[in-house]
This record gives C-alpha cells, sequence and structure tokens, in this order.
C-alpha cells in the first residue's frame, strides 16, 4: 500500500483553492496585474537562497520525512511543495489585501477631486 504525500497534498490543495477562490469568489483582478507577479518574484527570490540552505540535503536543519513529500526537489534542494505553499500564502494574503480596499487604486486617484463649481454663499454673503 503506498501512502499519500500529506505535504504534497495540502501544498497542492491549498494553491488550487487560493486560485479558485480569487477567480470565483474575489474576483480582484490580482493575477492581471504585474505588480502582484513582481510581488511573486520578489517572494520566490529571498525564499530560494533562504529556503535553500534550510533544507539542503548535505546539511539540513529542516528534515522533511520522505512519506510526506513528492521527493522532488528544485533548485538547491528545495522540495518543490514549498513554492506551491509559498505561493498560496503570499496570494492568499494579496487577494484579501485587495479585496479589502488595498491597492485597488493608484495613489493620485485617491486623493480628493478639485472642482471648480462654484459654492453657494454663505450667512454672510
Amino acid at each position: 500500500m503506498t501512502t499519500v504525500p500529506e505535504y504534497t497534498v495540502a501544498a497542492t490543495a491549498a494553491a488550487v483553492a487560493v486560485i479558485a477562490l480569487e477567480l470565483v469568489v474575489l474576483r480582484g483582478g490580482l493575477f492581471r496585474r504585474p505588480t502582484y507577479w513582481v510581488a511573486i518574484g520578489i517572494v520566490f527570490a529571498f525564499q530560494v537562497p533562504v529556503d535553500g540552505w534550510l533544507t539542503k540535503l548535505s546539511a539540513p536543519v529542516v528534515v522533511y520525512g520522505p512519506d510526506h513529500n513528492s521527493g522532488l526537489r528544485v533548485p538547491w534542494d528545495i522540495p518543490v511543495e514549498d513554492f506551491l505553499y509559498g505561493f498560496a500564502l503570499v496570494t492568499l494574503t494579496l487577494a484579501l489585501w485587495v479585496r479589502a480596499g488595498g491597492g485597488s487604486a493608484s495613489p493620485a486617484s485617491r486623493s480628493p477631486q478639485r472642482t471648480s463649481a462654484r459654492r453657494a454663499p454663505g450667512p454672510d454673503g
């Protein structure tokens, strides 16, 4: 009997659930924003050296049970599930932030609009 790799299933399910949540429920257009993809790139750029050092097979700080993940490691011995988990975590946070009103407009468009409409005279005329 083969065991189901728990971390693989959980990380994949989390990524799929967050994608579905954004596309079906929240509908914030997050995946169409270049700034989102830049943020994901920044996260992964920092994740690779840190996670690579923590999970390197030559002297691991964090040890994964071989029955709990797929065994697929890219680059520097990082379990592929770590990338799925990181993607789900950051994407959920950003999707909820956008839903709450953050990042929905540029700073210039959020400033109060000045109008040239005349004000009604006050009590003093």
